[in-house]
């Protein structure tokens, strides 16, 4: 019996940071009970950078990325069926989010945008997400976050 190779479905997001008396701002989407970043699957034949900034347009309207610490990336270990999510960090200097109608949908992704700093962050996320914002937050301020109380 031969085995099936297991297809690995890629979805692509952008950790959205906003300076703020120099100290990041992290923007965190709210579908139902669940926190991310924007994000969304890599189409065929797409680059995930592409689908990484299309779908911040597409779920916050924010069109002014700037990717100040080069196309570093990280990846999230598989989820959902084998699903891999890859974020990457760009400086937004908008704070206003919009959360657009998805066509598709008939109503937008998301149910709340906030921006929040990097110990909120980690409170509001997952556990999965945990690590992405640990690593955001180094790579931003060039060094390990600060260690949590407790």
């Amino acid at each position: 019996m031969a085995n099936t190779p297991q297809t690995t479905r890629t979805s692509a997001g952008v950790v959205v940071v906003s300076l703020v008396d120099r100290r990041p701002r992290f923007l965190l989407l709210r579908a139902y009970r669940n926190w991310d970043f924007p994000k969304g699957l890599v189409e065929p034949g797409e680059e995930p950078i592409d689908a990484a900034v299309r779908e911040v347009r597409e779920e916050t309207a924010l069109d002014d990325l700037s990717f100040d610490w080069g196309l570093v990336y990280r990846e999230t270990g598989p989820y959902n069926r084998g699903k891999i999510a890859r974020y990457y960090i760009a400086r937004s200097k908008e704070r206003s989010i919009r959360l657009p109608v998805n066509p598709d949908l008939g109503h937008p992704e998301h149910q709340e945008a906030a921006w929040v700093d990097y110990e909120r962050a980690l409170a509001m996320v997952s556990s999965r997400l945990q690590p992405v914002v640990r690593w955001a937050y180094s790579v931003i301020n060039h060094g390990p976050p600060p260690p949590r109380p407790g």
